[in-house]
């Protein structure tokens, strides 16, 4: 074999391990199709530089839809997602089932050779946590937690003007993400969802989203938390229930700012202050960073203004961010650290709680 067809082959052979026969899209497998994994697969399916190749779940009617839904692409479809690693054709996998399968399902991935979008939590302890963070750094591959707030235009923007000073020295943040009701009892993600050692709760599970947007905006994450809740209306309820439906916590960080946050599900939805919102406290005055962008002087009689103009969001942007990553090289916006930083401050919330204490950010055992 002379020497310019072992290029040539060699090339071809590159080529189709990395799944580019079809149109030189990237071949990419949903594992988990329900609500979330459904909606994800929508934006790869929007990405022309991607193809649905093979779909995951262990409920044959989502399994049904997503491959109708997908037929463009001719998906196969499974029940185990074990096998899906060993194929060739797969570049990426996208990760959307329960919390506690996150981090099994990401590490071997990871190992695998495939690029990995893994929705949040990227896992529901510290322990599994500090296992997906080791398996990160040691691949070459592309690894995004599904915190697509990272991927919103006007709060990114404003958030640049927040690291500018614009608000001055971040003194405080207030958070809240209350409901006006549970999650449905009889709902698609009941059989999971109210054990907390399959979903972590709504701390890990859902508040990891506000959290983390509170720590981007202080460029940092804590030190140590406190706090207290419980389960305090759906007592066992459904039965065999784990998980709390209500908590106050307040997060120190580093430069002596704090962070108070709370969650309770049974906000009545007419009740003044809202569901949801993150306030940030700075030394020139306060910017309400979930809703408005608004930044408010502290200033007497000083009006209001934008930190970042309203736009519109692309609805898949953070599917878009992920093949950007991939094809391209482009900075990750949610990376290992992102994801691994957002969910460990919600289980270091949740273990202050659950143990009755000041608890440490040291005592979690990651190194980030």
């Amino acid at each position: 074999m002379n020497r310019r067809h072992f290029l040539l082959t060699s090339s071809l052979a590159s080529h189709a391990a990395f799944g580019q026969s079809s149109g030189d899209r990237s071949g990419t497998a949903m594992i988990g199709v329900g609500n979330r994994g459904a909606y994800v697969m929508q934006g790869v399916l929007e990405d022309p530089r991607a193809r649905v190749a093979a779909l995951c779940d262990i409920k044959a009617d989502r399994l049904d839809k997503a491959a109708t839904t997908a037929a463009r692409d001719n998906p196969q479809t499974y029940k185990d997602w074990r096998p899906i690693l060993d194929r060739k054709d797969i570049d990426a996998v996208f990760i959307a089932t329960p919390p506690h399968l996150h981090a099994e399902m990401a590490i071997a991935a990871l190992k695998a050779g495939k690029h990995v979008y893994c929705e949040k939590p990227i896992a529901i302890t510290a322990e599994t946590v500090r296992d997906v963070v080791r398996a990160a750094k040691a691949s070459n591959k592309v690894f995004m937690v599904g915190q697509q707030l990272r991927s919103f235009r006007q709060i990114t923007q404003a958030i640049a003007k927040i690291r500018q000073g614009e608000i001055g020295e971040i003194l405080a943040l207030k958070a809240q993400r209350n409901g006006a009701r549970d999650l449905d009892h009889n709902g698609p993600s009941a059989d999971w969802y109210f054990d907390v050692n399959k979903s972590g709760g709504y701390l890990i599970e859902m508040s990891v989203h506000n959290l983390d947007l509170c720590n981007w905006a202080a460029g940092m994450y804590p030190v140590r938390a406190a706090g207290f809740g419980g389960t305090m209306l759906y007592k066992n309820d459904p039965p065999g229930r784990t998980i709390m439906d209500g908590y106050q916590l307040t997060f120190e960080y580093s430069n002596g700012a704090t962070l108070s946050f709370s969650q309770l599900l049974y906000h009545p939805s007419g009740l003044p202050a809202g569901a949801q919102y993150v306030n940030v406290y700075g030394s020139k005055g306060a910017v309400d960073l979930m809703g408005t962008k608004n930044f408010y002087p502290l200033e007497q009689g000083a009006a209001p203004r934008q930190l970042a103009p309203e736009q519109e969001e692309p609805r898949h942007a953070h599917v878009t961010a992920f093949y950007d990553c991939v094809t391209k090289g482009a900075p990750n916006p949610a990376d290992i650290k992102v994801g691994a930083s957002g969910a460990l401050t919600a289980i270091l919330g949740h273990e202050a709680i659950r143990r009755g204490k000041v608890m440490a950010w040291k005592e979690l055992g990651v190194d980030l």
